[in-house]
Formats: C-alpha cells, sequence, structure tokens
C-alpha cells in the first residue's frame, strides 16, 4: 500500500505539469457557447444538456445562424459543416488489473464524433475510435434520431447504442472504472447492457413520466456473417423502462430485458438460452453539490452453456457524485461501489473506488483514482487526463 501510495504522489505531480491545447467541441463551436452550458463537469450531463440531446441536437430556444447551405432546393437539407469534435484520453496505471505492473497508458482512446441536426426533427450521432487501447475499435454509437414523431413528444432512434442508456450512461461517466453489472454476462450469452443494434423508442408524458421501449439483435455490434446479417439468430430481444421524476431533485425508474438467443460452444454444440434482466434504478440530487446513483439488476439465463441450467447474477453499482460549487466547481470527487454476484463464481466482483478529479478547462480535466478489489484482494491506481475538442 506504500508503495501505491508513493506512486501516487509521483503521477499526480508529473499530470500537474502535463499542458494541453485549448478547444471547444462540436455543439459548443456551433452554438458559440460554454461546454458548461451542458455538462457538469464533462462528460456528464446537466438536465439542459439531457434536454439538447433528446430534442435532436438542437436548441428550442436558440437556432444556430447560417447552419444549412442555402440551394434554392427547399427539399434539400445540406449542412454548410460538417461538425466533428475529437476526444482524447491517457492514463498512467499501477497495479491495474492485479498486474503488478506501473504502466504509461497513453494515448488510452482517441475518438472521433459527429454529430447534429439533418433537418427538422431528424438528427443523427456517431463516433469512430481512431484508437482504444492501442486497436483500432471502429464504430460504436451510431445512429439516427427522429424528434417528435407524429407531433408528440415520441422519439425514435434507429442504429446501434448502449442498451443501458436510458439508465445511466456508460460514455458519461466520471471514472476509470466501470459500470462492472452493464457488462455482466454468462456462460456463452452474447447479451449484456453494452453496446447492441436495434430501435429504441422513448416517450415523455405531462406527468415527467419517460417511457422507452427498444427492439434488439441481441448479438452486440460485431461484423455481419456469411449472409450479410448482424443478427445470430431468428430472434429479437426487448427492453421496457419507465422512469418517474417524482421532484426535481428525485428520479426512480425500473426496467426489465427480456430475449432468446441460440448460443454455440467451443465444441460446436448449438442450444437456446433464454434470459431475463430486472431491476429498478435512482437518482437523487442535494443542493447542486452532491447526486447519488444507484442501479440494482437481477439476471436469470436458462441455458448459457450446454450443461449449466437456471443461472441466476445479481448486482449493480452504488454512485455519490461530490460538486462543491455546483458547475462551478473546479473540483470533483466520486465515489462507486461495484458488486456482482453469480452462480457462476468468476463472474462475482466487488470493488470500491475513489476519484478526484480537477478541471484544467470546461473541456480538459485531470483525474486520480483508486479502486480496491474485495475479491482478490488488491488495489490499483489510475492517474490520467481526458480532454475534448
Amino acid at each position: 500500500m506504500k508503495k501505491i501510495i508513493f506512486i501516487s504522489i509521483g503521477l499526480i505531480i508529473f499530470f500537474s505539469l502535463f499542458e494541453t491545447t485549448f478547444g471547444i467541441p462540436s455543439f459548443a463551436r456551433k452554438y458559440n457557447m460554454s461546454c458548461q452550458t451542458c455538462h457538469s463537469p464533462f462528460p456528464k450531463l446537466k438536465p439542459y444538456g439531457e434536454e439538447f440531446a433528446g430534442n435532436g441536437f438542437a436548441l428550442s430556444d436558440k437556432d444556430a445562424p447560417r447552419y444549412f447551405l442555402p440551394t434554392g432546393d427547399d427539399e434539400l437539407s445540406l449542412l454548410r459543416e460538417i461538425p466533428v469534435a475529437l476526444r482524447l484520453e491517457g492514463y498512467a496505471t499501477y497495479n491495474n488489473k492485479n498486474t503488478n505492473q506501473f504502466d504509461l497508458t497513453a494515448p488510452y482512446l482517441l475518438k472521433f464524433l459527429s454529430g447534429g441536426s439533418l433537418t427538422k426533427d431528424i438528427a443523427y450521432y456517431f463516433y469512430f475510435f481512431f484508437s482504444e487501447r492501442g486497436e483500432v475499435a471502429g464504430i460504436e454509437d451510431a445512429f439516427i434520431m427522429f424528434n417528435d414523431l407524429f407531433g408528440t413528444d415520441l422519439d425514435m432512434y434507429v442504429g446501434q447504442f448502449q442498451v443501458s442508456d436510458p439508465l445511466f450512461k456508460r460514455e458519461l461517466r466520471l471514472t476509470f472504472e466501470d459500470y462492472q453489472i452493464y457488462k455482466t454476462k454468462a456462460g456463452f450469452s452474447k447479451t449484456d447492457l453494452t453496446y447492441d443494434r436495434g430501435i429504441m423508442l422513448t416517450y415523455g408524458l405531462p406527468t415527467s413520466t419517460d417511457i422507452t421501449l427498444e427492439i434488439l439483435n441481441g448479438s452486440g455490434i460485431g461484423e455481419a456473417n456469411p449472409f450479410r446479417n448482424f443478427d445470430n439468430d431468428k430472434y429479437k430481444n426487448l427492453l421496457a423502462r419507465i422512469s418517474q421524476d417524482v421532484t426535481e431533485e428525485f428520479r426512480i425508474g425500473v426496467f426489465g430485458y427480456f430475449g432468446k438467443e441460440k448460443l454455440k460452444d467451443n465444441i460446436g454444440f448449438e442450444f437456446d438460452n433464454s434470459f431475463r434482466m430486472i431491476g429498478p434504478d435512482l437518482t437523487l440530487k442535494l443542493k447542486d453539490q452532491l447526486e447519488f446513483n444507484f442501479q440494482y439488476m437481477s439476471r436469470v439465463d436458462d441455458k448459457p452453456a450446454a450443461f449449466s441450467t437456471n443461472i441466476k447474477s445479481d448486482g449493480g453499482f452504488a454512485e455519490l457524485i461530490y460538486t462543491p460549487k455546483g458547475d462551478e466547481s473546479k473540483w470533483y470527487g466520486v465515489a462507486l461501489y461495484n458488486w456482482v454476484n453469480s452462480d457462476i463464481k468468476a463472474l462475482e466482483y466487488q470493488s470500491g473506488t475513489l476519484s478526484l478529479g480537477y478541471m484544467l478547462r470546461r473541456n480538459i480535466r485531470l483525474i486520480g483514482e483508486l479502486t480496491y478489489n474485495f475479491k482478490k484482494d488488491y488495489a490499483q491506481l489510475a492517474v490520467g487526463v481526458i480532454s475534448a475538442f
């Protein structure tokens, strides 16, 4: 433990000397405003940012001048400029995954992003990994959004996205440590709450009730098969979720994810697995300084392997975010607790994370993070810089 503390001090000094170029991401460039309008701290969304994203990446109270190119054809919507942005992250880690190594993990990722309004009530968004952990990872999020269908508050997303996006967005978390329960899958199952292809429908009621429905392949976002199909079987999965704002500070939700998949083990034996996931989630905010997020999920797989039946897993996370001066805070802190229990012992996980961040600029932040794995009895450290421009 003394060795970790010593290295922590050295890494903090090293990154305090790190300089990077100031930049403004594409949406801030388009509307000529601060990233703080939608994020605090970035990439975490404020309510205004959530409204902006849900409105097809357009501000209801402000239109960007000269956004579309005048062509003389009223039926043609042509962007004058393609909005683009980059995200660059780099870390130094010690004992990551209990390797007992000090590693300069930079660049950890380099991401190319683009998105915006194509015409009234139609938008797009995607990002491409130039590099993720040293490999070209390709496209993850990529979808077309249809906003306010039929003149109602019904939105539709078509493409690939994270199944968990209506719950808590993994891409917007502030910690190096992940939300482990979203990645948990039993046996040979290909289905979890991370990336998949499908259709997502969202509807907002005047009672501050949000309803989400997702229809998904259940095969992840791998390459097409020899038949040029992305889905590996004839089944489709269904996720339904309802969320209610009780007050401006308190929100509670519940979801259910149900489906079936055809699987194949390492020796070529094929079998069908039916699964179901259910659980609540909630967010509680106090005086713009504290935010508490909670997720619980229970999962049952009928046959995730040829000789395994009725496999049960459950777990979740609890996250506390502290911003002492609200969205004006230079410093912030995060405490994150992850846990996973399962009939498959290899899936079990339990960790506690303390993360401290400092905003060099609205779009450049330093992070220092210590995670302790209670199941395997080791600590790991990550210190790094996250920038978007």
